[in-house]
């Protein structure tokens, strides 16, 4: 409900999923360094260096540190990864110092979770996730629901490498010059939401799941169409992917994958990341290497199937006691 028409604004709806990590790795040294492993880790320096300012700051602990970043999210691209950053170095470093601070605290810290709680609640526990929008004075979204998704479904992930999604200061200036949702919209939303998504994930029914996701997408990429060049999604690429493998999802029959299973297709936050999600690997691959033959994934296209991820993040401690 962006226009918080019941007195709350926002309210997400996410999905975390397998294929695409965080990893970093914290531990003594005689000085502080912030190193990465990859090219792309690199780009994430500066701001895993922050979030360590930012950490030392609050719990007032000023040990040298190296803070290794092995693998980091897409930045901008609409996987969250200003927060996965955020709360792996924030346990990592809680951790180290032995100092019982819960993600939500280490999220407040380091600025996160200003809009959405998914991030902090796939940290944790991973699934399905609906949260209840920030509270008043900025407190953090309750989480409202949790479901695992069936694990034969999957996501056909398709990312746009020459466009990233709106951020910081961009991101607040678009939402601030969108007109207001209409409340019978946000009304359809919480509708789909309630009665078509999370019971079609708890109980295994896709085609209802799938109905629901769609219909979620296309009343939001409607109404943020005007920040986006006035298209429902950031990449057109993406966007005619997307609708192709759901209209291919409806006309074919692969496996135990009857005809009519349309997908549940959208955009994920700003872009320019698009998902379809479909009721088993054998589809997907099939749809994905259909598209392909049909010249529908261009050069800047990346195109991944992954499974949901129903648990939270890892936490090693490696250190001989």
């Amino acid at each position: 409900d962006p226009g918080g028409s019941l007195g709350r604004s926002f309210g997400s709806l996410g999905l975390v999923i397998d294929g695409f990590e965080t990893v970093a790795a914290l531990g003594a040294a005689r000085r502080d360094a912030v190193t990465a492993d990859t090219s792309a880790a690199q780009a994430e320096v500066e701001r895993a260096g922050m979030y360590l300012d930012l950490l030392r700051r609050h719990s007032g602990r000023h040990e040298a540190l190296h803070l290794r970043l092995l693998q980091v999210l897409p930045a901008h691209a609409g996987f969250g990864s200003g927060t996965q950053l955020a709360l792996a170095v924030g346990h990592a470093f809680a951790r180290w110092h032995d100092l019982d601070l819960d993600s939500a605290t280490l999220a407040h810290w380091l600025g996160r979770g200003v809009r959405s709680g998914i991030g902090i609640a796939g940290f944790e526990h991973g699934g399905l996730l609906v949260d209840g929008g920030p509270g008043p004075q900025g407190a953090p979204a309750p989480l409202l629901a949790r479901v695992a998704l069936p694990r034969a479904w999957r996501v056909v992930v398709a990312q746009d490498h020459a466009q990233s999604g709106l951020s910081g200061d961009s991101e607040r200036s678009a939402i601030a010059t969108l007109l207001p949702l209409p409340r019978s919209l946000a009304a359809d939303i919480c509708h789909q939401v309630l009665m078509r998504v999370l019971p079609g994930a708890a109980d295994a029914d896709f085609v209802s799941f799938a109905a629901g996701v769609t219909r979620v997408q296309q009343v939001l990429g409607e109404h943020f169409a005007a920040a986006q060049g006035g298209a429902s999604y950031t990449s057109a690429a993406v966007s005619q992917l997307v609708q192709w493998l759901d209209e291919a999802s409806r006309n074919t029959h692969v496996g135990d994958a009857g005809p009519e299973h349309g997908a549940a297709i959208g955009q994920s936050s700003w872009g320019p990341t698009g998902f379809a999600i479909l009721p088993s690997q054998i589809q997907a691959e099939a749809l994905v290497e259909a598209a392909r033959t049909a010249g529908l994934i261009c050069p800047d296209l990346s195109v991944r199937i992954v499974a949901a991820r129903n648990c939270g993040a890892s936490i090693i401690d490696a250190r001989i006691r």
